[in-house]
């Protein structure tokens, strides 16, 4: 199993929308390196929701419902969407600012590459949000 983290204006689409649909197909992606993670996600994989922008904290964990199709909003036939379904809602909210703010999670990919709307984390690094979401 992989465990990812996922960035959303809440504006756009957040957390609440995702437990109100039950699934949702994460498309819009239009960079490289993020749309090969989208390709290596594995049905089942664990994933932490992030709203960025505004909120900037972690809300709750969803899975790999559906792995890596055609994205039905791309044009140019290069990009790829996977489904994902929620989890559950973390009791807290684990803010950016207490992500920072904890030694175990500085290589945290949305510490070292903010702008990438998919990323790896580690397993370790799932298990310590979800100790601070308690």
């Amino acid at each position: 199993m992989n465990y990812w983290l996922v960035k959303s204006e809440p504006y756009k689409y957040s957390w609440t929308q995702l437990l109100s649909d039950g699934r949702t197909f994460w498309d819009g992606v239009r960079n490289f390196q993020a749309r090969n993670y989208l390709k290596s996600m594995k049905i089942n994989d664990k994933v932490l929701f992030y709203h960025s922008n505004e909120g900037l904290c972690i809300m709750g964990v969803a899975k790999v419902a559906q792995e890596h199709y055609p994205d039905p909003t791309d044009t140019e036939g290069k990009w790829v969407c996977v489904d994902i379904e929620p989890e559950f809602s973390l009791n807290k909210p684990v803010s950016l600012a207490q992500i920072k703010q904890e030694p175990k999670l500085s290589n945290l990919p949305l510490l070292k590459q903010p702008r990438l709307s998919v990323m790896p984390i580690t397993k370790e690094e799932f298990e310590h949000i979800l100790f601070m979401g308690k």
